[in-house]
This record gives structure tokens, sequence and C-alpha cells, in this order.
């Protein structure tokens, strides 16, 4: 341990502890641009500067060392981050209340909180990158922090983004959408300002709900529920189910569902489908492919393994042909009324829901993606108590769900809903213990062996885009030892997706992974195959898995990008 002064506290600290970290020990956040608590050190902002033993440092990179006496506040120390700020103010556009970063900007709120009230001016005029569904890319807001390019290139392994004089840009200059970029929107979340965000549609969702002639209509992801309360200022998981479908309604939508349901429908489509290819050798391994951020990437990086790829469609696909055929029908609405809006904690579902082929219904499936972000600002403009909203129930027929839709929302949670269905279709026993604890977490690599009456199944879990390539380069190589994996685009799974919340560390994910599981602990039902109206939709419409009618509007098939 090293034992330093930080504003006249004794701390201590392990070795290689930095003079940040230190701080943070005795109680000090030293405010940074470039810095983050899940990233690599950059020493870009040197907005970090302490004072120690008289000389003026950076706390970012300087190393804990015995008889160190740091001050992070002097008149110096002052004077020296109020420079470092002023350089990277100078060259940004003074556009606060058109930024979709406005309130929640690191830059903002660290020039408020050096009181920095005027500095020259002379902001690029760069080109937006509008190409996407997905993200907006704003150059011209860059402060060249680097973060979005270690996400995408050490994290996520994709490679959109590269640096060139020390700025951060698309590869060869590109257009987003003609780089390899799966939108995962991971970049979004680490961007300390607006200079990439999601593509925001709230005026669409507003002028749909304002016209007469719309059923406007929603289904929640497993993932938002216990992100969202953070946007309305309770804690991470707190906001009551019954309360948030209240809330949706006031804001506008006349119905409201739920992913969980088609999450369970996944479950029964995709089990069925591995439990074929067992039976009949179809090709394994079986990848799961719910995430639209990693069927991108395997389209683009892995074209030639798309075999592999359950051929279900994701869990808000399902949603939406089902949501105008079969309950189109059944409530007697024309399905050409029906506006279907999804809210996703995922900036890559806006890019799914455009895609040409999700029109099984004779429609747009999926007409309109909000992210959990987009909903929050959307909460922002009713000024209520959420202590005093009434709760309001799902409305029926795709509204029910079980523990095992929940828990979609987490790394590992659909290969452990999988198992606890297909364990029970299986062996025609009873899963007394339904927490596949093995499973769970937040490694990168997670594995396990089921016993299927006699035939052991091998699966693993694969946190992040990162080590999905690991899996996908052992399954070109003809290595790979298991049945079934699950994929995953974001590290930590839908929890921390590109929609979320700002800020999304590694820390704030455990907390909504915490959270989704207690959720499925309190259920009275926690397998698929048990949810009420996933039955009485196979008995009175699909009639069975994997059958002519579930092939027509719930499965689909992939292609490379060729990018």
């Amino acid at each position: 341990m090293v034992s330093i002064i930080v504003n006249g506290i004794d701390v201590s600290v392990p070795e290689g502890s930095t003079v940040m970290q230190a701080a943070a020990a005795a109680g000090f956040t030293i405010p940074s641009l470039c810095s983050h608590p899940d990233l690599k050190v950059k020493e870009n902002c040197k907005v970090c500067v302490v004072d120690i033993n008289g000389e003026i440092k950076l706390s970012c990179s300087e190393a804990a060392a015995p008889g160190m006496v740091i001050k992070t506040m002097t008149p110096a120390v002052l004077e020296a981050k109020r420079e470092s700020l002023k350089k990277i103010l100078e060259l940004h556009p003074r556009d606060c209340l058109n930024c979709v970063r406005n309130l929640n900007c690191e830059l903002q709120a660290l020039a408020e909180t050096l009181i920095i009230r005027s500095s020259d001016s002379k902001p690029l005029s760069l080109v937006k990158d509008t190409s996407t569904p997905s993200l907006v890319r704003d150059p011209s807001k860059c402060i060249a922090c680097l973060r979005c390019v270690e996400v995408c290139n050490d994290i996520q392994t994709v490679g959109a983004l590269e640096v060139k004089d020390v700025i951060p840009q698309t590869v060869d200059g590109k257009p987003l959408i003609e780089t390899k970029c799966v939108m995962c929107g991971q970049c979004a979340l680490a961007c300390p300002v607006g200079a990439i965000v999601e593509n925001e549609q709230i005026d669409e969702f507003i002028a749909a709900v304002a016209d007469p002639d719309k059923v406007v209509i929603t289904q929640i992801a497993p993932a938002v529920r216990v992100a969202v309360a953070e946007e309305v200022g309770i804690d991470t998981g707190s906001l009551d189910m019954l309360k948030f479908v209240s809330m949706l309604k006031q804001i506008g939508f006349d119905y409201v569902f739920h992913t969980n349901f088609t999450a369970d429908l996944t479950i029964l489509e995709e089990g069925n489908e591995l439990l074929q290819r067992l039976k009949e050798g179809g090709v394994l391994p079986m990848l799961t492919s719910c995430s639209p951020g990693w069927i991108n990437f395997i389209e683009t990086f892995y074209p030639d393994q798309l075999d592999h790829l359950s051929t279900c469609k994701s869990p808000q696909q399902m949603f939406g042909p089902l949501a105008k055929t079969y309950w189109a029908e059944k409530m007697g609405i024309d399905p050409a009324k029906i506006y279907s809006v999804s809210i996703m904690p995922c900036t890559a579902k806006k890019f799914e829901a455009a895609r040409l082929e999700m029109n099984a219904s004779g429609y747009r499936d999926v007409d309109l993606v909000l992210t959990t972000r987009e909903v929050g600002k959307l909460f922002r403009m009713t000024p209520w108590d959420v202590a005093k909203v009434e709760p309001s129930d799902f409305d029926s027929l795709l509204g029910a769900y079980t523990g095992a839709g929940v828990i979609f929302g987490a790394s590992g949670g659909v290969m452990e809903a999988a198992l606890r269905t297909v364990y029970e279709v299986v062996t025609g026993k009873t899963l007394e213990d339904v927490n596949l604890t093995m499973v769970r977490g937040f490694d990168g690599m997670k594995e396990a062996e089921v016993d299927l009456d006699g035939t052991k199944v091998k699966v693993a879990v694969a946190n992040s885009l990162g080590c999905a390539r690991k899996i996908m380069d052992d399954i070109k190589a003809g290595t790979s030892p298991y049945h079934f994996i699950e994929v995953m685009c974001c590290p930590g799974g839908c929890i921390g997706g590109g929609g979320q919340p700002i800020p999304s560390t590694i820390d704030k994910r455990k907390e909504r992974i915490a959270a989704i599981y207690a959720e499925d602990a309190g259920l009275p039902l926690r397998k698929s195959h048990e949810n009420p109206e996933v039955k009485l939709l196979y008995d009175d419409f699909l009639k069975e898995p994997l059958g002519h009618k579930s092939h027509e509007l719930l499965h689909t098939h992939y292609a490379p990008t060729n990018k």
C-alpha cells in the first residue's frame, strides 16, 4: 500500500494506483473529459491537473507515490484547469439548447463547475453524418477525447472509427453507414458530449399520437424498466412496472404491451429449433439471434458462418407482425391504422426495424423505435410526481410475461431462459431450481454443460462483440466445443445497450442486472412455456412452434453486408 495526503487527509491505496484514484479513495472526485472508469488513461483533455508537492501535474496518469502531498484545488490548479477547458471550448459550437446531450453533457457540466461564463469561440463547421437510422455523428462537437475509438476498436472490435491527426473520424472519412459500424451505440455511451448520439425521433412519436387515424401501440423491452427509473430521478429498478404502463398511456399510447411476451415466445421457437438441430444433425453450434448489433456484426465480419444463426427474429420483430395480424384480427382493428412503437435500450433496434425484410405482416412491422433515453425525455415533458401515479394493467393478448422473458435483458439471460424450458421439454421433469447462475454475471465468457436425460449439451455466453469475435474464430476454425451459444452485442447485455441512460458504467450496468434478476425472482411464473398468453397464441393462431405460420411471421434469413 502507498500512503499519501490528499487535501489534508491521509489515505492508503494499492501500489500502481493513480493520483486520481487516490483522490477518489479520499472522497475527492477529480473531473476529466477523457478519463472514464471503464477505459484506458488517455491524457488528452488536460483538465484533471492537481498540485503534487508544489508542481502542477495530470492526476489521471501520475502514479501515487509515498510522501506525496496532493491539493486538488488551489488558485494555480484552478487556473490550469480553466485554461485547458477554454482551449476545448474554443472549438466547440455554442449550441447547447439544440443538443441531444443538453443538461447531460460532461463538457457543459464542467464549464459550469469551473465557472467559465465566456471564452473565445471559433467552432469548426463540419458536416453532420446522418447516414444511419440509428446514430448521428456531429464531428464539430468532438473534443478528441478518443473514448469512442477505444470502445469501437478495443471492446467491440468493430473498427468503424480511427484516429487521424489526433482526431477521431470514421475509417477513410466515409459516412458511418458505409463503414463496418454495427450501430451498437457504445460509442454514444462513451462520448462525453453530443458528438455521437442516437437518431432522436421524439417528434415522429408526437405526430403519430396527434393523428386521429392512428392506433398507437407500444412494446417495452426487458431492460427498459430498470433503467428508465434513472431518467425520472429515482433509483435503478425502482419504477413500478404498472406505474410505468400508466405513464406510457398518459403520454399518448393507446395500448401498452411487453416485449417480454415475445421474449417468452422466442424461447419456444428458438428452443425447438435447437432441439430440431440436435436431433436431425443441423448446423451447430446454434447462435442466438436476438441482438441486432450482433446480427450486423456476423453479417459483416463472418458472412460465411450465417448458417449457425437461429432463424428466429428478435423479440421486437416477432412482436411487430403479431400486432398487425393476430392482435389486429382479435381486436377488429384495421392493421393499416396500427402505429407500432417499440421502446428499446438499443440504438441498433432502429436499424433492425428499418430492414427491408421486416414486413411479414404486409406492413412495416415496427414503425418507430424509441430508446430509453428518448422515453425519459418524453416523461420529463410531463411534470408529474411519480409517487402519485396510479398503476395501470398491461393490455391483453400480447402483455403477459414470465421471469424468463424479464432476464433477456442481462447477459446470459437468453441462455438461462432457454435452458429452463428446454430441460422440461426434453426430460418431462420439473426444473425445481430455475436459477441457473452458471451463465450469469459480467464475465466476458461463460460456459456450462447441461444433462438433458443423457444428452450432454455444452453452452456458452459471449458478453460483448470482442468476446463474440473469439467464439466466431473458433467456429470458423472448427474447434468450438459448444452446441448452443448466446451472443449479446453490448457489455452486460441489453441493460448496457446504446440507448440506455448515461452514464452507463460497468458498476451501473451491474445495478441494472441485479434489478432484472430481482424482478424475475418475484414473479409467479418463471418459465416461458408457462406463459398463458403464449399458449393461447399457439392454440388460436400459430398452432405449433416452427409451424408454417411461425416461419412466415417469426423467422427470417440473414445475408452478408459486403462492407
